[in-house]
């Protein structure tokens, strides 16, 4: 294909039924149908884009479907299309709906003519093209429920790219992968597995059993087992799972562990650090090499604003500890297991936060024989 243009009608689908928005707009494997065709286009080296769509509601919605880079327009003026054509070359047409896959039984209406020749024939209010030549590698889209049924092929056709590219994908038909997703040679895709989103997984990880990854960069050799992690940045070698849950804004950085039923939010946490079961970790700025106790909680909300924590190198949190933001803890400092800490704690200071144990003696065989003394 040596065209630079291409023209999208989107007939307007209100009439369909189950519709209430363009076709075009509707999800194939969380991807915008019309954000396939675009991304297909520009591979083939095409980077302008006229969308014939005659209303503003959805018009915005339609152009973010396409890369900042890419020049699209969408109108339904006739004047402004005939502009777009003013240039002579080749033109791909698009007069429907299609999703660029091809498909046994599938028909394409998609072709490719001379400008000129468009501008004749639309000017005449003609169909025919005059040396139009049908473009392959497409199939026409005429209703949602045909769109369903093409979107098991489609998640077919993008398992089947990323093992040609080097990936592993035990069982094709458990995993759905977004198609702007990108997964380094060498890792391995585990069942129940979801990737969505501009989403970018590194060489040689472990994806899976049962994980969700949305708009994350994940790096090299990284393990993410039965969790969720969302629009973040995930380093290398971190093992994450199971049960855990990355929420937005998150940096992690390289050797990190995050376990079980650990919850990231809004946080930046250094190489080597460890956070390893039962733990909320929200708006913390955190070191590298920190220890979590279990039960670590960063309570960084009062009902009206958030506040963050600051954590240094080669802190040790003790189990149980309670960090009531805004509070710092300086480097290779001490918590004592069920502190609540509310001051800052010097670098290399043990803090404890807790009241002073008491016994008191024989407490325990008094209270059992009041209660068998009110049971006889």
């Amino acid at each position: 294909m040596n065209q630079t243009r291409a023209v999208l009608f989107l007939p307007d689908d209100a009439s369909c039924e189950g519709v209430d928005r363009p076709l075009m707009l509707q999800s194939v494997l969380f991807c915008p149908l019309l954000t396939w065709v675009g991304k297909t286009l520009m591979a083939r080296s095409i980077q302008r884009f006229f969308i014939v769509w005659g209303k503003e509601e959805y018009a915005a919605e339609l152009r973010g479907c396409f890369p900042a880079e890419a020049d699209v327009l969408v109108s339904g003026s006739r004047e402004a299309l005939m502009d777009f054509l003013s240039q002579e070359g080749e033109v791909a047409v698009f007069p429907c709906e299609m999703l660029p896959l091809e498909l046994p039984g599938g028909s394409s209406y998609a072709y490719t003519a001379k400008a000129s020749a468009l501008r004749e024939s639309w000017t005449n209010g003609s169909d025919a093209v005059p040396g139009a030549r049908e473009l392959s590698g497409f199939s026409a889209v005429y209703d949602l429920p045909r769109l369903r049924e093409m979107e098991l092929a489609c998640r077919d056709e993008i398992v089947r790219r990323h093992v040609a590219a080097g990936v592993h994908i035990l069982d094709g038909s458990s995993v759905y992968i977004d198609p702007r997703v990108e997964i380094g040679a060498g890792t391995v895709v585990l069942p129940g597995t979801i990737l969505r989103g501009e989403t970018t997984i590194g060489r040689d990880c472990e994806i899976g059993p049962n994980a969700m990854i949305r708009d994350c960069t994940v790096g090299d050799g990284t393990t993410v087992n039965a969790s969720q992690a969302n629009e973040s940045t995930i380093g290398s070698r971190v093992k994450i799972g199971p049960f855990a849950y990355i929420r937005p804004g998150c940096t992690i950085g390289n050797d990190i562990k995050v376990g079980d039923f650990v919850e990231v939010k809004n946080s930046v946490i250094g190489d080597g650090t460890k956070i390893s079961h039962l733990t909320y970790v929200g708006d913390s700025d955190v070191g590298q090499k920190v220890n979590f106790g279990c039960g670590t909680v960063t309570t960084n909300y009062d009902g009206f604003k958030k506040y963050r924590c600051t954590i240094g190198d080669h802190a040790f949190i003790g189990c149980n500890t309670n960090l009531i933001a805004p509070v710092k803890v300086g480097d290779g400092a001490y918590t004592a297991a069920g502190s609540t800490i509310t001051d800052e704690v010097p670098a290399d200071a043990l803090a404890v936060a807790r009241a002073r144990q008491k016994n008191l003696e024989g407490w325990a065989a008094r209270r059992r024989a009041l209660h068998a003394e009110k049971k006889d």
